[in-house]
């Protein structure tokens, strides 16, 4: 499983998951400062999971 964090999500959290998941965050792959819509379009083909604090994303 791939997991994204989003910029809002402290990095930290990485620590918390099993080795078996991959997890990267959204300024390790460059997207630093993408809007939502971009964001999931582009995770959307690189992750299982996107983890986020944004309240705007449903």
């Amino acid at each position: 499983m791939r997991v994204q964090l989003d910029e809002d999500v402290p990095i930290r959290l990485r620590l918390y998951f099993s080795d078996e998941i991959t997890v990267e965050t959204v300024e390790y792959r460059g997207w630093k400062g993408l809007k939502n819509g971009a964001l999931l379009r582009v995770a959307q083909n690189h992750f299982d999971v996107l983890v986020t604090r944004d309240d705007s994303i449903p």
